[in-house]
């Protein structure tokens, strides 16, 4: 059996991971890494609760098999470029690459659909940025996942989201062209990704743009 780190598990996708991880026989022991509690009791669960500021105190316990990254947050949440920044690129990015020293096997990241380093679009060139910095590392396996809008129940109701969701959702039933940016619910994401992690077919990088994530 084998050990997950997952971080971003607050989140909308990361407690689909944590979820499953936990009903998952092949997995024994789910590290979490996370600002604040999940509030989750199971004999698998390791929670750490930590300063992503100050990695270099605890990151010698980032160690395991499967690292699952589902850490982000929007501009609004974040409160400036600078602050969204650091969550979705520098933390996520020290702690891939303190697990990659540390000897885990395999990187599992959420991205984003549209995600280019070279793009005018901050959010969409932050995530292209930490992609290209992740493929860079000697894990010996990534695999990155980019999404259309995803559906789930948050903690924070976003209005204009849910708008595009139900707007997308009829859009994608009629136009046959547009069908592969169809929203898709998380714990579908987190599906994937667990799969993924457990095939013994998929090449050292793989990465699953839009609807493939479906046919994982």
């Amino acid at each position: 059996m084998k050990t997950a780190i997952v971080i971003g598990a607050t989140g909308l996708v990361g407690k689909c991971i944590v979820n499953h991880l936990i009903h998952d026989d092949r997995y024994n022991v789910i590290k979490v890494f996370t600002r604040r509690t999940l509030n989750l009791v199971n004999p698998k669960l390791q929670e750490y609760l930590v300063d992503f500021d100050m990695i270099k105190l605890w990151k010698d316990k980032i160690r395991g098999d499967d690292l699952f990254s589902a850490m982000g947050t929007t501009i609004k949440q974040a409160g400036s470029q600078e602050k969204q920044l650091k969550v979705d690129f520098h933390y996520q990015y020290e702690f891939a690459k303190a697990a990659c020293e540390n000897g885990v096997n395999k990187y599992l990241l959420v991205s984003s659909a549209g995600a280019n380093s070279k793009s005018s679009n901050f959010y969409l060139r932050i995530k292209g940025e930490l992609d290209d910095k992740i493929i860079a590392l000697s894990f010996n396996q990534i695999f990155i996942f980019r999404p259309s809008i995803l559906v789930g129940q948050r903690d924070i109701k976003r209005f204009q989201e849910d708008v595009g969701i139900k707007l997308m959702k009829y859009l994608t039933k009629f136009i046959p062209l547009i069908k592969k940016y169809r929203p898709i619910e998380a714990t579908t994401v987190a599906k994937a990704m667990i799969e993924s992690a457990n095939s013994n077919i998929l090449p050292r990088l793989s990465i699953f743009e839009l609807d493939q994530i479906f046919n994982v």
